[in-house]
């Protein structure tokens, strides 16, 4: 699973121009979903974005967690963050999960998110959106399931 994260003042993603689901302050979580991908890593993903500590404190340093300042999230499935453009000029996409195996593991993103008591809203998955946004600071993290993995550091 792929996630970028990028902490906004707004968000809103909308489908053959109607506008679907809006955000104030929080984050919005283009979200990319592998074939080998799995819920259990869906949801340690979700808790991480949710834990993170990028919004800042009255110091102005990163110590705040979306959770902390009551943030909202907006959702978007994204499988175009798996394409694979090692050779020639037309991205693969062959490591991303088919579209009846993402949506449950989406879908258990954003249920992970709502139980910590996120307000979470999402786009449509498998639809063309037109996602908008206004960056805060700017702020983007690229977030991979392979990071849960790594042990930390000293």
């Amino acid at each position: 699973m792929r996630v970028v994260i990028q902490r906004v003042s707004r968000a809103s993603v909308a489908v053959d121009g109607e506008k679907i689901a809006e955000i104030g302050p929080g984050l919005l979580l283009l979200v990319g979903v592998a074939a080998a991908d799995n819920e259990a890593e869906a949801r340690k993903l979700a808790i991480k974005c949710a834990e993170m500590r990028i919004f800042s404190d009255d110091d102005g340093r990163f110590n705040l967690s979306l959770l902390d300042v009551a943030g909202a999230a907006l959702v978007v499935s994204q499988f175009t963050l798996l394409a694979d453009v090692r050779r020639g000029r037309r991205p693969s996409f062959e490591e991303a999960a088919r579209p009846e195996n993402a949506q449950p593991i989406f879908d258990a993103f954003v249920e992970e998110l709502a139980g910590l008591g996120v307000a979470a809203e999402t786009g449509r998955f498998g639809a063309k959106m037109q996602v908008t946004l206004i960056n805060e600071g700017p702020v983007t993290i690229i977030l991979d399931s392979g990071d849960l993995k790594q042990p930390r550091r000293p």
